[in-house]
């Protein structure tokens, strides 16, 4: 399992580089070795990566001449929207609070446990495991709604938390600074599944999302201040500058 999930992260990878235009459509890819060193992973990971890239139409494997960029990547599977992440996070908020509705009255103890031990994963690890942690938790939960329609989504959901580098930065922008308050919410999640209730799952769930969501308005609020506050910085000194001249 570990080795499938490095295969499908190096595939990701490469395929954000093909959106940044590091590769860009017709070029051909770097080599096998090239790649494997690129990534710190061993030849047959990249080559099973490539693969995958190949079955989704981002990438094409001309045996004896090498692995080019498709030309039309626009019309690829699995393309992902243009969204805030505002967007991302109603979506989540709304889909999420269901699951985790339907997950409560069927959820198995031995699920509720792994819950418990990614809960503290997130709280006593780097900053990359948490993040991992905290994909496994609401995927763990998305699995036990028994709802596969459900379980996609929210797979489609977390690659745009992760792949759209808008989103991703207002992600981890107040991710940094929230982390008790993100503690506590998930485990408020934790203990409505644990008390079979479907109706304070889902409220827990949604609060978790509608705090995020204030959260991200208070730090885009910051974030457009200080952008007024720099332009004013740079007119008052351009202004000096020309009253000096004078």
């Amino acid at each position: 399992m570990a080795e499938q999930r490095l295969f499908h992260r190096v595939a990701e990878q490469i395929g954000l580089l093909i959106d940044e235009g590091v590769f860009p459509p017709g070029t051909r890819l770097p080599g096998e070795r090239e790649l494997a060193e690129r990534f710190e992973v061993s030849r047959v990971t990249i080559r099973e990566a490539e693969i995958a890239l190949q079955a989704i139409g981002r990438i094409e494997i001309k045996t004896g001449s090498g692995v080019y960029v498709c030309e039309d990547q626009s019309l690829r599977p699995g393309k992902l929207p243009a969204v805030s992440a505002f967007e991302v996070t109603e979506a989540r908020s709304l889909i999420e609070a269901e699951a985790a509705a339907l997950a409560a009255k069927i959820i198995s103890d031995e699920n509720l446990k792994k819950l418990e031990d990614l809960i503290y994963t997130m709280g006593n690890s780097d900053e990359e495991t948490s993040l991992a942690a905290d994909r496994e938790f609401h995927a763990t939960i998305a699995e036990c709604s028994g709802n596969g329609a459900m379980v996609h989504s929210i797979e489609s959901l977390w690659r745009m938390r992760e792949e759209l580098p808008e989103v991703k930065h207002s992600y981890d922008a107040v991710c940094e600074e929230d982390a008790e308050a993100r503690a506590k919410e998930h485990k408020d999640i934790l203990d409505a599944l644990k008390a079979r209730n479907p109706a304070a799952a889902r409220r827990a769930m949604r609060e978790h999302f509608l705090r995020l969501i204030g959260t991200m308005l208070d730090a885009t609020e910051q974030e457009a201040l200080k952008a007024v506050q720099q332009r004013a910085i740079e007119s008052r000194e351009r202004f000096l500058d020309v009253a000096r001249m004078g």
